[in-house]
């Protein structure tokens, strides 16, 4: 890093601090005002990440004295934050009056030089347009319909953006309370086979925690896993595995935007909140490729449907009605190795084996996704009258001739 400052010293400043600036992008297309309070504040002054974004507004506000003094001390302090390096460069620069082209890396930087410098001007980018792009206040991702208060935390990721947004939820519903910048595949998103560098787009649920013991310092302090391919994936033939939230190595404190295998990979800082506050089975992970902002109050018709569809298939399964349980589920049904009919003697033997015992769904969570179809994930508890525990189910439902079919259901955990 110590080289390519030296290079930036001696080349124009077309480098991160101008070129960020300027490339900027449009706020959210629901994006409160810029007099609307956010539901979240500016990142804590004490991080990395709301360090650099000071030194940024003092920039732009032309203080470059106080903007440089703040820049030494982030390089000092954090020295394997490249971008921050390369900032304070750039800001010596600017006490020699040196300016120059905002769209070519320095003739003087090789050519390996020249493509680590694209990639920290497109994190300067991203990083800054967190700074504009403040999703509305008490907004939600829409793909969030339905989720009980034993979810404690739920996670979106905006692939345009670079961007994880961590949510609490209690009685009162979601809450933003934290986003942090980070890298996805080097290929983009919409990972489709093993080893093709991209980011699954969808919506998953955490299924571990791995500890940092348990891996090589890559990883950073620890992982959360995620269940790739999920079953509606698994249905349109997508393949591969071993997609995490992970950190990186102790001498790095961020990556590129693309610059991963498929992973979201976070600062080890922003990781270790994660690790901390998560918890594996219950987190659902929304990757999008761009989040879709609505006010909680904009998901309760998509709710009320949604709740009285699972309502009719329990009733439908609390009476025994075979007939019309079954006509709940596609023809194209599938349950690990089971078809459609082996399904149903499935249901079948359960059915006679509650004798006729009502069944009540607890912890019930309702999880959209819309691309070139729509789909409805659905967990619940199943609890039989009488008794205090039952099986942890998931159900996929896919939108067939207009009438939503179950796909695939199962037992999780």
């Amino acid at each position: 890093m110590a080289r390519l400052i030296g290079v930036a010293r001696k080349a124009s400043l077309g480098t991160a601090v101008m070129a960020a600036c300027a490339l900027v992008a449009p706020p959210l297309a629901l994006a409160a005002p810029p007099t609307a309070k956010s539901s979240v504040a500016a990142p804590q002054p004490a991080s990395p990440e709301a360090r650099l974004i000071d030194v940024y507004r003092l920039i732009r506000a032309g203080d470059t004295r106080q903007a440089l003094a703040k820049a030494e001390s982030l390089s000092r302090d954090v020295p394997n934050f490249q971008l921050a390096q390369l900032v304070y460069g750039d800001l010596l620069l600017t006490r020699r009056g040196k300016l120059g082209s905002l769209d070519v890396a320095p003739s003087e930087l090789p050519a390996s030089a020249a493509s680590n410098w694209a990639q920290l001007r497109q994190e300067a980018a991203v990083r800054l347009a967190a700074l504009t792009e403040r999703p509305p206040s008490h907004a939600i991702p829409r793909q969030f319909i339905d989720l009980p208060t034993s979810t404690r935390h739920a996670i979106a990721v905006d692939a345009s953006r670079s961007r994880l947004y961590l949510f609490e939820n209690d009685a009162q519903g979601l809450r933003l309370v934290a986003d942090h910048y980070v890298s996805l595949g080097r290929l983009g998103v919409d990972k489709k086979e093993q080893g093709d560098q991209r980011t699954p787009l969808g919506v998953y649920f955490i299924t571990s925690r791995l500890e940092a013991r348990q891996l090589k310092d890559f990883y950073g302090p620890g992982a959360l896993t995620l269940n790739y391919p999920n079953e509606y994936d698994r249905r349109r033939g997508k393949t591969g595995g071993g997609i995490w939230l992970h950190g990186v190595p102790p001498e790095n404190y961020a990556r590129a935007p693309q610059s991963t295998d498929g992973c979201v990979v976070l600062a080890n800082d922003d990781l270790l909140r994660l690790l901390r506050d998560v918890s594996p089975r219950r987190t659902p992970v929304i990757i999008a490729p761009r989040i879709e902002w609505v006010a909680q109050s904009h998901t309760e018709r998509e709710r009320t449907a949604a709740r009285a569809l699972v309502e009719q298939w329990r009733q439908a399964r609390s009476r025994g009605d075979m007939s019309k349980l079954m006509s709940f589920y596609s023809a194209q049904f599938t349950s690990g190795s089971a078809d459609l009919a082996q399904w149903s003697q499935t249901v079948s033997r359960e059915v006679n084996a509650a004798r006729g015992r009502e069944s009540e769904l607890k912890e019930l969570s309702i999880l959209s996704w819309r691309d070139t179809s729509e789909v409805l994930i659905v967990t619940f508890g199943e609890v039989l009258k009488g008794q205090v525990s039952g099986p942890m189910k998931r159900q996929y439902w896919g939108k067939e001739g207009g009438q939503w079919k179950i796909f695939f259901e199962g037992v999780i955990g």
